[in-house]
């Protein structure tokens, strides 16, 4: 059995966006599963719209998502005389021909179809002409001779057999009238090369498989094995937008989304191993495979991201998660002042916290955001919700407490049994005092464990905190 070699291989022309980055998940997992290789090709053949930006965001969001690859990236528009060298050996074996037919005869073709009803294709025109009817006055675009009867069949992995009539497909191009390759020759060409066994893509590709298939026989290659992954739809059954979440890897990253979160998340699109829902890497790893991919597509839905990145959060360490906020934090809108509060002492404070915190957050950003009580100044500022709760009584406790608590231990336990104990003295409910105790020292109304609070903001910062609020 030869070696299973997969590839990856974008157009940089923006983000790597979430359909893109499950393809890639889908082609490593598969190598990966094989004992094979997965290589990454950046398709920079269309110079007006590849960016240097666009490339380093694919490879950012591919890193950040724990996606690596094998070897060198390989860029396409580096490859323009190889895939001018495999047009001329199609031209000698007379696989490919010169047309040159102008705009407007095309155009012509076009209107002629559509007036038929026929979907707008090339006529054939230049197929078969004599070498002397060719003009002086133009260069020709170089076509694919392709066959004209029969089918071309493609023996998909995921949708089964696929057949197309060889009437419907037309000579596409394979080389412009400047000499540069198009799309379908230059994916063929670099596919070959790279000893590119499987092709794993998204299922709008299907009939560019019939066309690059013909490619390939006019070449007299081997075609790969190819699996044709269904689209992912959003929550409501249509196409994948903007708001849905078709959105950039990188802007996952920024909404607080661990990658391993992410990964697992993705890897359920499409693909199902029982009723089994959270993989680690090697489980994904030991089971992916082709047969488990379904046909119909998969729909996204942004409260199962959360609910499963709620799940990895909790079962991170919460020297994990601590790493993972600091590796958030320069990605943030403000992150210049984030990152100047983050001094060693508010990251010993956050890292104690963390066990309360992550029960409670779904996300980096919640996380983050439940966190704030850690690094505000005095005086806090109240939320309105909060401010409710420090009525003159509330703070006529707060008073009362403020005595016991400054000679207290300071540990969760301590504190808790001086709240309690003066509850039981004032014949008032536990949560009548905690409740104004978590307003002023956090200036909301949920956060970790109010005892908790106490310990990690330590005896000083809580004494000050509770006599700006109390009467």
């Amino acid at each position: 059995m030869p070696e299973i070699v997969t590839r990856f291989a974008p157009s940089p022309t923006g983000f790597l966006h979430i359909g893109g980055a499950r393809t890639a998940l889908f082609n490593w997992l598969y190598a990966k599963a094989k004992g094979g290789k997965m290589l990454l090709r950046i398709e920079d053949t269309d110079r007006q719209r590849s960016t240097k930006e666009a490339i380093e965001a694919i490879i950012d969001g591919l890193t950040w998502l724990g996606i690596d690859w094998d070897g060198d990236v390989v860029y396409q528009f580096a490859r323009v005389e190889r895939h001018q060298q495999a047009v001329a050996d199609m031209l000698a074996r007379g696989n490919a021909y010169p047309c040159y037919a102008t705009p407007e005869e095309l155009e012509e073709m076009r209107d002629t179809a559509r007036k038929e009803g026929r979907p707008p294709r090339y006529d054939g025109r230049w197929r078969d002409r004599d070498p002397s009817d060719y003009p002086t006055d133009r260069k020709p675009v170089i076509r694919l001779r392709a066959p004209q009867e029969g089918e071309t069949v493609i023996a998909d992995m995921v949708q089964g057999t696929v057949t197309f009539p060889n009437k419907d497909l037309d000579d596409l191009v394979l080389l412009r009238s400047d000499g540069t390759p198009t799309y379908m020759l230059a994916v063929v060409v670099d596919d070959h090369d790279m000893g590119v066994t499987n092709i794993i893509r998204g299922d709008d590709h299907l009939t560019n498989a019939a066309r690059q298939t013909q490619i390939y026989r006019a070449l007299d290659w081997e075609v790969p094995a190819m699996a044709h992954i269904p689209l992912i739809h959003g929550p409501d059954g249509a196409k994948l937008s903007k708001r849905h979440g078709a959105l950039g890897v990188d802007a996952y990253r920024d909404m607080g989304y661990l990658p391993a979160a992410l990964r697992n998340y993705l890897v359920r699109l499409g693909w199902s191993h029982g009723d089994q829902e959270l993989f680690s890497t090697e489980e994904m790893v030991r089971y992916f495979d082709l047969d488990r991919v379904g046909r119909s597509a998969a729909r996204f839905d942004f409260q199962k991201l959360e609910s499963l990145n709620g799940q990895y959060m909790r079962a991170s360490s919460d020297e994990e998660l601590l790493a993972a906020v600091e590796t958030l934090i320069p990605y943030l809108p403000d992150a210049k002042a984030r990152l100047a509060r983050f001094t060693p002492e508010r990251r010993a404070q956050l890292l104690a916290a963390m066990p309360g915190l992550k029960e409670r957050a779904k996300t980096l950003i919640e996380l983050i955001d439940n966190a704030e009580f850690l690094f505000a100044e005095r005086p806090l500022p109240i939320e309105e919700k909060a401010a409710a709760l420090l009525t003159d009584e509330a703070r006529g406790h707060l008073a009362k407490l403020l005595p016991p608590l400054e000679v207290a231990e300071w540990t969760a336990n301590a504190t808790e049994e001086v709240v309690r104990a003066y509850a039981l003295e004032a014949g008032v409910k536990l949560g009548a005092v905690a409740q104004p105790l978590r307003a002023a020292l956090t200036g909301r109304t949920t956060s970790p464990p109010i005892f908790d609070v106490l310990t990690v903001l330590g005896r000083e910062e809580s004494i000050a905190r509770l006599k700006d609020q109390a009467a």
